[in-house]
């Protein structure tokens, strides 16, 4: 399960629970979030295996109820903060209808409002991936700029990073990361088709996925050399 970018913004899954009546199991009291998880899914798998489920209200004092003395207050806290966080999780409060108990048996309508609440915080985490990623596109697509001048230029590398405002430092590392990201880009296929003779197209191929041979090579070719059968005999004068 994923960490959450923000608070976790359906609350009432998380509320405090009564004080334990037992003190938490040595083994368990400084637990990660991640080994709690698994010894969750061990003990309730019906509602903490799988895919998520809505949380039934106060089950962290359902958990402290069945498993005493397995958990520390402290481990549930943010084992249920980081699960009720994830987008996994969000996404099945935005579409459940119900809660669940351990047994994964119905415990009580999921409100609209929950649900609402998770909705918006999808949305919000979505609008803020599509941004990062224009956000990075953007400076992938700068730092090829920089690179291709820096290939055309007859400057200096002195006069280069003047004309860009750059040190030698940065030109280095963003030619060197440039590089790194067009080999990235050829190896997934997206690299635009070279124009007709271009080195490093496999094959010599243009555009159209023809080969660069000479002319003369083709057989028939009238443009190149007229032997064999490309050659047409000419017809006899008349006397």
């Amino acid at each position: 399960m994923s960490t959450p970018e923000t608070t976790p913004v359906v609350t009432a899954d998380t509320e405090p629970a009564t004080p334990d009546q037992t003190a938490p199991a040595a083994a368990t009291a400084g637990a990660s979030p991640a080994e709690t998880g698994a010894r969750l899914a061990a003990l309730f798998p019906a509602l903490f295996a799988g895919q998520p489920k809505p949380l039934k209200l106060r089950i962290q004092a359902d958990i402290q109820e069945r498993a005493p003395g397995e958990f520390s207050k402290q481990a549930l806290s943010a084992f249920l903060r980081r699960h009720t966080g994830a987008t996994s999780y969000l996404i099945a409060v935005s579409k459940a209808t119900h809660r669940f108990d351990l047994d994964g048996q119905p415990a009580g309508e999921l409100s609209d409002e929950h649900r609402q609440v998770a909705a918006d915080e999808l949305k919000r985490r979505r609008q803020l991936r599509d941004a990062r990623r224009e956000e990075e596109l953007k400076g992938r697509r700068e730092r090829a700029s920089l690179l291709r001048d820096f290939e055309r230029t007859t400057l200096t590398e002195a006069n280069f990073c003047a004309l860009k405002g750059v040190s030698a430092e940065q030109l280095a590392a963003t030619l060197a990361q440039a590089r790194a990201e067009a080999q990235e880009d050829a190896a997934r296929g997206d690299q635009r088709p070279a124009r007709h003779g271009r080195p490093g197209r496999p094959g010599g191929q243009d555009p159209r996925g023809r080969t660069d041979r000479p002319r003369g090579d083709r057989p028939g070719d009238r443009s190149g050399d007229r032997s064999g059968a490309a050659r047409r005999p000419k017809a006899p004068r008349q006397a």
